[in-house]
């Protein structure tokens, strides 16, 4: 998938993502997501945020915020979520062509944009398909780096094998499900671990 690509698809999966929250009460916004301590809310602040930010502006805000990644995504999320959750999503609709982003490449950006629409979108039971190219593609990316995530240290030794698509990655003992949860499960979404099978899911289990 060329750059081009990446992007056109960065922007369907953040439009699909505000049409399924577009009818949210504000119970369901404050419902706690797949990231620790971040509500729904604050998950699509923060890919508002990451949607805003160019390689200046974060080491600038990096910097102002004692060099703690969490800090810093605590402050922009902050920024955000002043205001109803409705000025909350209409700016993150504002973003969703964006192709501004932090420093890193450009895989990264559409494996957040997958990721954080699952932590979403599961805590609300909310389904979606997303392309098999793309969740292949981050799965790739995201098994053979350490960027922040660490995901090629928690798969290593491992067989990955996606039961409903042709990919298969990695040696050693088989963890085996859906595309969606194995890229879930590389990224450490302990949730996801659920929907796999295979002797090497308690190894997988032990390192998320």
């Amino acid at each position: 998938m060329a750059a081009k690509e990446i992007w056109t698809t960065i922007a369907a999966e953040r439009r699909a993502l505000a049409d399924d929250v577009k009818g949210l009460s504000d119970t369901q916004w404050g419902t706690p997501s797949l990231c620790t301590d971040w509500s729904v809310r604050d998950v699509v602040a923060h890919m508002t945020a990451t949607a805003e930010m160019t390689p200046p502006s974060f080491f600038a805000k990096l910097t102002g915020s004692g060099f703690s990644f969490t800090k810093m995504s605590n402050k922009e999320i902050a920024k955000r979520v002043t205001g109803t959750p409705a000025s909350t999503l209409a700016r993150f609709e504002s973003r969703v062509a964006s192709k501004k982003h932090p420093p890193g490449p450009t895989l990264s950006w559409l494996g957040e944009t997958i990721v954080h629409s699952e932590d979403v979108r599961r805590p609300l039971r909310i389904s979606h398909d997303y392309p098999a190219d793309a969740l292949k593609q981050v799965a790739d990316f995201y098994r053979k780096s350490n960027l922040i995530v660490g995901g090629k240290n928690r798969v290593a030794g491992l067989t990955l094998r996606a039961t409903d698509t042709d990919w298969t990655a990695g040696s050693g003992p088989e963890v085996a499900g859906p595309m969606i949860d194995l890229v879930l499960a590389i990224v450490g979404r302990t949730s996801a671990l659920e929907k796999l099978s295979g002797p090497g899911v308690e190894t997988l289990r032990s390192r998320s």
